[in-house]
């Protein structure tokens, strides 16, 4: 049986951990709030750019470009490009482990294609440096402090459009992969193709799917253009990848503070309960020895 002095210690140990525990949860709470309110803001900008570029989709049909049409080539390439988002962090509970299972399944059921992973985030270039996995790309500290930089976003977009654009090798989609905000107890991965940009997306009235705006009896909104298609779209459509890699950002950042806040606040209560078990533990320790040291002062008048 351990000593009083061990379980002091052992309850102070718990105590100090419990306090980091606290303010973990604190901090990512106050963060939290702040992360909701942007990609909540988000979320209208992405679905109205999607709208617009759908309308102008169906009023310039002969337009072809690669982000929108995808490659023109004789035959696929068979290579696609997996952008992965994980947090530079770690004590944020099944937030990473979620998203590497998802990338490890996504790669068992695409072995007739070469996938490519651009990494974003610490954890998971860990994790798959170590692994028999072809990395194309490396981007850590980009949603590191809680928050998004443009200019991250920017460049990240530019390398994804010129690797699906060069010749060197052909890439024939671009996904990216990330935990979409749910609630602070709820995050979902989510599997979303950035290129060539869905034509399901932007309203085709060619899709099969019948998402078409005329296919389900809504009107088109009527636009005046006074530049050509080909300088609307040379402008939008790298925009609108932009806007997408951005708000997946946003999602992630998101959802890793409230899986902290989470984890943290279940860290806290599984700390109080350590530290109940411990002092009850400490008390009846003190207690034998007490009944013990009566025992022995009993023991002895009784002998003289």
């Amino acid at each position: 049986m351990p000593s009083i002095q061990d379980l002091r210690r052992r309850v102070r140990a718990v105590k100090n951990m419990r306090q980091i525990t606290k303010a973990m949860k604190m901090v990512a709470a106050a963060r939290l709030r702040r992360a909701q309110e942007r990609v909540t803001a988000a979320r209208p900008y992405t679905a109205k750019m999607m709208q617009i570029l759908g309308d102008a989709a169906h009023r310039t049909v002969d337009y072809r470009d690669p982000l929108l049409t995808g490659h023109e080539r004789d035959q696929a390439a068979g290579r696609i490009i997996l952008a992965l988002v994980t947090a530079d962090k770690g004590l944020c509970g099944a937030f990473n482990t979620n998203l590497i299972k998802t990338t490890q399944d996504y790669l068992r059921t695409h072995t007739g294609v070469e996938v490519d992973l651009v990494l974003i985030g610490r954890k998971g270039v860990d994790v798959f440096r170590r692994r028999p996995v072809n990395i194309r790309r490396e981007h850590i500290g980009v949603t590191g402090t809680g928050k998004v930089a443009l200019s991250d976003v920017t460049a990240l977009t530019r390398q994804l459009i010129d690797d699906y654009l060069s010749d060197e090798r052909p890439v024939d989609a671009v996904f990216i992969l990330y935990n979409e905000f749910k609630s602070a107890l709820s995050q979902q991965p989510v599997v979303e193709q950035l290129l060539p940009i869905r034509r399901l997306a932007l309203g085709d009235s060619n899709d099969d799917a019948g998402g078409s705006k005329e296919a389900a009896g809504e009107s088109l909104t009527d636009y005046l253009y006074e530049q050509p298609a080909t300088q609307i779209f040379t402008e939008l459509l790298p925009k609108l990848v932009e806007n997408q890699v951005y708000h997946a950002l946003l999602e992630s950042v998101a959802s890793e503070l409230g899986a902290r806040m989470t984890a943290m606040e279940s860290a806290s209560k599984n700390a109080n309960d350590v530290i109940e078990r411990l002092t009850l533990n400490m008390n009846r320790v003190r207690q034998a020895r007490i009944t013990r040291e009566i025992i022995e002062v009993v023991s002895g008048a009784e002998a003289l």
